[in-house]
């Protein structure tokens, strides 16, 4: 979960926009849009959730790899920030 006041504001935000796709995807079906319609609103919903997604991955990989890890973490010899860099960016490939 996203600690900062920086982070949980921009998790909000991106939740707020996904609950408002969905209420225009809700809207769209209900008066019977095409296909290509519905499809392009789901894609930019998945879109934003998964964003959602990456960012709170990102938050929780930085605290437990971070400098919130205990030391006996640390002390491993590696870069975590480096290392959490590196997840982190398979992980934002594998969700687009």
């Amino acid at each position: 979960m996203p600690h900062s006041s920086e982070d949980k504001k921009r998790a909000i935000t991106r939740l707020r926009r996904i609950k408002g796709q969905a209420d225009a995807l809700e809207r769209a079906i209900e008066a019977g849009a095409d296909c290509t319609a519905l499809l392009q609103q789901i894609v930019a919903m998945r879109g934003a959730t998964n964003g959602l997604m990456a960012e709170v991955m990102e938050s929780h990989l930085r605290e437990t790899f971070g400098a919130g890890a205990d030391s006996a973490v640390k002390s491993e010899g590696s870069d975590h920030e480096d290392d959490v860099e590196g997840v982190m960016k398979i992980l934002r490939t594998y969700l687009k």
